[in-house]
């Protein structure tokens, strides 16, 4: 009989709540604060700016942000909660396209097409702040920091398409995947080393291009490692060093 010991059970992880700040401080989850705080731009500054918002939501897990096809009006930014974004192939197979945190912004897709071309699906209860576009654009012309703010958006998400490019092993895909998680929450000053997967271990493997076997054995030998722990869908990142090193081919510098 083994002597070993089980593992003990992970505490309940938090998930982020947006701070709605105050007069003077943005939201805890604002898609533009960290940009335009950087060049000096404050809250009283971007008035303009906040004064084209518009709170949506809540959409329950499964609920459409957007669907493909929508006239796109609008670029929505995730303030609680996460979104997926999906496509069908023409055989009506489901792809997977990306995922969205907190202070991310989904829609930008959108912007040459003229209307959506993917559907955008709430993962768990989740809120978001809806930018009007053209009046988004008209700011952008007169406020640098927004319209750079704006072109890096854009550039990351074609970066995280290339990301999934190329002929990469299991191990690298799901390691390269579980830091830009972490990467991702860092920069919104969250927790980076554990949290809640908010999505389905099928969505993860349709993202990757594996299948969802594929993964449930990656993740059981990442535990047997020791590199994470993992129990239901909250995670804790043990050895971020190592995952960082397996998926190193698949991350930025």
């Amino acid at each position: 009989m083994s002597s070993s010991q089980p593992e003990p059970r992970l505490h309940p992880i938090p998930k982020p709540i947006a701070n709605d700040g105050d007069a003077a401080r943005f939201c805890s989850t604002c898609a533009f604060s960290l940009a335009c705080t950087a060049v000096g731009y404050g809250k009283p500054e971007l008035l303009d700016l906040h004064c084209l918002v518009e709170h949506a939501g809540p959409f329950r897990a499964g609920e459409h942000v957007f669907r493909t096809g929508d006239p796109f009006r609008a670029i929505y930014a995730v303030r609680t909660g996460s979104v997926k974004t999906r496509m069908f192939d023409r055989d009506g197979n489901e792809q997977v396209l990306g995922f969205y945190l907190p202070g991310e912004v989904v829609g930008l897709n959108a912007i040459y097409p003229d209307q959506f071309p993917c559907d955008a699906i709430a993962l768990e209860d989740t809120w978001c702040c809806r930018f009007s576009f053209p009046a988004m654009s008209a700011l952008a012309a007169r406020m640098p920091a927004v319209q750079q703010h704006l072109f890096r958006l854009i550039s990351k998400e074609l970066g995280a398409v290339a990301l999934l490019a190329g002929d990469h092993a299991a191990d690298e895909r799901m390691a390269a995947f579980l830091i830009d998680l972490s990467t991702r929450y860092a920069a919104r000053g969250l927790y980076s080393d554990r949290f809640h997967l908010s999505m389905s271990r099928g969505d993860i493997a349709n993202y990757l291009r594996l299948a969802a076997e594929t993964v449930s054995r990656v993740l059981t030998r990442f535990r047997n490692q020791g590199l994470i722990a993992l129990e239901g869908r909250e995670l804790v990142l043990r050895d971020m060093a190592k995952l960082r090193e397996i998926g190193a081919s698949l991350l930025p510098e």
